[in-house]
């Protein structure tokens, strides 16, 4: 078996064994699509048709592990920046919660960049991103998601998989 092979095969190989889906969820997935198509549209996970007529019709999710926060680019926080360099208070740190990077003590950090409204939608953009800026109607900033997953690496597997622990 020559080098390439054997780097096909074991790739091939850690991908079905360590992936966050796996071959029966795969699986699963093509069985629930085959009957989906049959037109069996009963049961909580069968889709639904939307409040509107779709209009999309491309969707480009960028996903950038060590990109600038949403807090610099899109999501203006007013508030934050004037409490920059302030403790946090109190209500931050519910009593039934601990924190692993977070105590007492700590300091928020705001925005460092000017954001403003562009386009009809009045949409905040930062400086960070003028050519967004500028076709910002054309985009759709969804800003309605939470979570309870705040340190980075649950978070990016909570984000991508929608699961905090690793190996599922």
């Amino acid at each position: 078996m020559s080098l390439s092979n054997f780097t096909q095969q074991e790739t091939r190989r850690h991908f079905f064994q360590n992936c966050g889906i796996g071959v029966g969820s795969i699986a699963l997935a093509n069985l629930l699509a085959q009957e989906s198509a049959l037109g069996n549209r009963h049961g909580p996970l069968a889709p639904r048709d939307g409040h509107f007529q779709a209009k999309a019709k491309n969707v480009i999710f960028l996903f950038m592990a060590g990109g600038p926060s949403q807090l610099e680019l899109f999501d203006h926080k007013p508030k934050l920046r004037d409490m920059d360099g302030q403790l946090a208070p109190d209500s931050f740190f519910p009593k039934e919660k601990s924190f692993a990077f977070i105590g007492k003590g700590a300091k928020l950090l705001g925005p460092a960049r000017k954001f403003e409204r562009h386009g009809q939608g009045g949409a905040y953009v930062s400086e960070l991103l003028p050519h967004l800026a500028g076709i910002s109607d054309d985009l759709c900033f969804l800003q309605g998601m939470t979570t309870d997953v705040f340190n980075h690496g649950p978070a990016k597997l909570f984000m991508n998989t929608g699961f905090q622990v690793p190996g599922r």
